[in-house]
């Protein structure tokens, strides 16, 4: 049953779910705006097009003739999709669910307004007058996001009244797809937020991974931890709003979907419609299958039997420092992979910028092991690597 796959975006997550397709002897064609991304080093085929091009995205299409496409990335022309599924292709998880969650504003509706379900209090902006009007009217301290973005980027907290300025430029630079409008959320005073990765069958129950833990810096994920500590009656409701909103979008594969764990219960915070960055902690094997195998059983429509916890996991970001357009090397291997129980996964980017993401440690140990003595391995293990 071998499938043509179109995949669209061809970062680390792309080159990890590659990998797992290519394991099931399935056929990959990678596509970036970059010659040399992560995954078209492991694909069978590429391309390098900008997919904000309708036209071009409809030409690698109509080219490839794939049975499967795969958006991995936000800044795509969505909307080609619902032509897409007309024509006979298969949209992962499907054109309504990617065209949904690429955009915050139609993920958060959904959720708060047509599903009714909690969320932070929040208003949208699209002009520097709208944006001081909304930030008044949420108040200080606030959180501030491009509509279009991904990985954090354009993402920032306002504490006073100073960061108003700055806070309205980093988001409108930052923005993808040219879509000029941010949202602006109240600060929602949460003990954790978690990432519950959702599995949607095509011939199966919805089923949920352990809860995944994480700590952001600049919007951007830095450390994720498998299992998180959550009350059983939190991690129920999040179960039921995660299964809520998955089944309202329609669709198969995984679904990173992100809450914040505050006093007064669960928040939905955001949802991605692929495997989750956080998400890169199942790579240390803690749990049976990882995220990028089980979304490529899902989109295959095979059989996952169950999700089981095997051992407690870690990962903490490698990080460039620095901004370059020469091929990076790497120092510190042998001194990161002497403590037992790491290891080291490099993406292979062809390029580096300051604080762009190159490599992810892993660590894990038995199950029911310290969270906390993990991390801190995972975060050795990150300190070692030096990205030249």
């Amino acid at each position: 049953m071998t499938k043509r796959i179109l995949l669209l975006g061809s970062g680390e997550l792309g080159k990890e779910l590659t990998i797992a397709l290519k394991r099931l002897g399935q056929y990959v064609i990678a596509v970036d705006s970059y010659a040399n991304a992560p995954a078209m080093q492991v694909a069978d085929a590429f391309a390098v097009i900008s997919m904000l091009d309708g036209d071009a995205l409809d030409a690698v299409v109509a080219v490839h003739k794939p049975d499967i496409i795969v958006p991995e990335i936000e800044a795509i022309r969505t909307e080609r999709f619902y032509e897409y599924e007309k024509q006979g292709y298969q949209v992962v998880p499907s054109a309504r669910a990617a065209n949904f969650t690429m955009n915050r504003r139609a993920i958060r509706d959904l959720a708060s307004k047509e599903l009714g379900e909690r969320t932070a209090t929040y208003a949208y902006a699209s002009t520097k007058d709208e944006f001081l009007r909304a930030v008044e009217k949420i108040g200080i301290p606030c959180v501030v996001k491009p509509i279009m973005s991904s990985s954090g980027k354009g993402q920032s907290t306002i504490k006073s009244k100073a960061d108003v300025e700055h806070a309205w430029e980093y988001a409108i630079e930052k923005g993808r797809a040219h879509v000029a409008e941010v949202i602006v959320e109240a600060f929602v005073d949460f003990d954790s937020e978690i990432t519950l990765l959702t599995v949607t069958q095509m011939n199966g129950p919805t089923l949920f991974c352990p809860p995944i833990g994480h700590r952001q810096e600049r919007g951007d994920y830095m450390e994720s931890w498998q299992p998180a500590i959550v009350s059983t009656s939190d991690l129920e409701e999040a179960k039921r709003i995660a299964d809520k909103v998955t089944r309202s979008l329609t669709g198969t594969g995984i679904w990173g979907v992100e809450f914040f764990l505050a006093k007064d219960g669960v928040y939905f915070s955001e949802l991605s419609p692929r495997p989750h960055d956080t998400g890169m902690v199942t790579l240390s094997g803690s749990q049976n299958l990882s995220e990028f195998e089980l979304h490529a059983r899902a989109i295959l429509g095979l059989p996952i039997p169950e999700i089981t916890l095997e051992r407690t996991g870690a990962s903490a970001v490698i990080l460039a420092q620095y901004e370059s357009s020469e091929t990076p090397t790497y120092a510190g291997l042998a001194n990161a992979l002497k403590e037992s129980r790491t290891d080291i996964r490099i993406f292979g980017k062809p390029t580096t910028r300051k604080y762009r993401r190159m490599g992810v440690a892993l660590a894990y140990d038995a199950p029911g092991s310290s969270t906390d003595a993990v991390r801190a391995k995972a975060k050795r293990a990150a300190g070692q690597i030096l990205v030249k």
